[in-house]
């Protein structure tokens, strides 16, 4: 009965909508916190922090596509834009689990077993929180020393949390977690649950680049509100770096919502004040709104006409 219903497509449509509306209304909300700094911007700098959001954000799905062809699940690029950007609107719900669910559902349309899918999007996870406490972990000590001793601990993580994303360690950790659901996945058709090297190391590699263009927007505004160009890089970088990585371990806060915020008004203290730096945070949050929501509406545009589900994964043979 529960995956009847979570097969009809009034019931998704209308999850889709309601969906919609709260990144709608985070968008509206964002909007209002930002208008008065809107207007004293150069009317170029927010559609180009909104491209490079974008671009980032192509990068981690990239990174994402990576590892789930790296365990026997690859997908079209448009449909794997499809499956991670509408899903990511799940963020947007109290509670970050709605985004992995949607994906994993939005993936399983594919042919993608729950657990690969879920597999997949865990490292993903992983992968991001690993490389990001990296670059906060090189940029922030040089550039932003109030933020690297307040959250030293968390900057500390990196280096084990790279090491850990050895394919050893990372199939170990896939075969432990998933032994309770054995039998499950083999009824689904999953198989192992093993991840390649060289996926692992794409997605290392698509989450590094992302970082350019995610750092980049918050340099633009940075800049645009009044920091220095040369003396803004490592704190943008490093802090929003940080700040991305906090507010994805805070499930229970929207998109991290409140969570970025604060540490980025700490990291850029160095080169702006506090009010100013809160400026920024908030249009931050309303720029990547902005890019997820773009990403989301563009991805069903460009899969609308080939992104027919094939017949489901879990359905009896014929």
């Amino acid at each position: 009965m529960l995956s009847r219903l979570r097969g009809n497509p009034w019931v998704r449509l209308a999850l889709f909508l309601v969906v919609c509306a709260c990144a709608g209304l985070a968008l509206r909300a964002n909007w209002e916190q930002a208008r008065d700094a809107v207007a004293s911007l150069p009317l170029w700098v927010l559609p180009a922090a909104v491209l490079a959001g974008m671009a980032g954000l192509t990068a981690q799905m990239l990174a994402w596509r990576a590892l789930l062809a790296g365990m026997g699940s690859p997908l079209p690029y448009r449909v794997a834009a499809r499956v991670m950007f509408v899903g990511q609107l799940g963020k947007y719900l109290p509670g970050s689990v709605w985004a992995f669910v949607a994906q994993v559902e939005l993936a399983r349309d594919w042919r993608v077993p729950r657990s690969r899918g879920a597999a997949a999007t865990l490292l993903a996870v992983a992968v991001t929180v690993a490389v990001s406490l990296a670059v906060a972990a090189v940029a922030l000590p040089l550039s932003s020393a109030g933020a690297a001793r307040r959250w030293w601990w968390a900057l500390a993580l990196a280096p084990l949390l790279l090491a850990a994303l050895h394919p050893r360690v990372l199939g170990w950790g896939i075969r432990l977690a998933a032994r309770p659901f054995a039998r499950f996945r083999e009824v689904a058709g999953a198989g192992p649950l093993d991840v390649r090297g060289r996926a692992v190391a794409a997605s290392v590699g698509w989450t590094l680049v992302a970082w350019v263009p995610l750092g980049l927007h918050v340099w633009l505004l940075t800049w645009a509100v009044g920091g220095e160009a040369l003396r803004s890089l490592g704190p943008a970088a490093g802090g929003y770096a940080l700040a991305w990585t906090l507010g994805l371990l805070v499930v229970f806060a929207p998109a991290g919502l409140g969570v970025r915020e604060a540490v980025l008004v700490v990291a850029l203290s160095p080169v702006l004040d506090a009010g100013a730096a809160l400026v920024v945070a908030v249009l931050s949050r309303l720029v990547m709104t902005a890019a997820d929501v773009g990403w989301a509406g563009l991805s069903v545009l460009l899969s609308g006409r080939t992104a027919r589900p094939p017949e489901s994964v879990d359905a009896p043979p014929a």
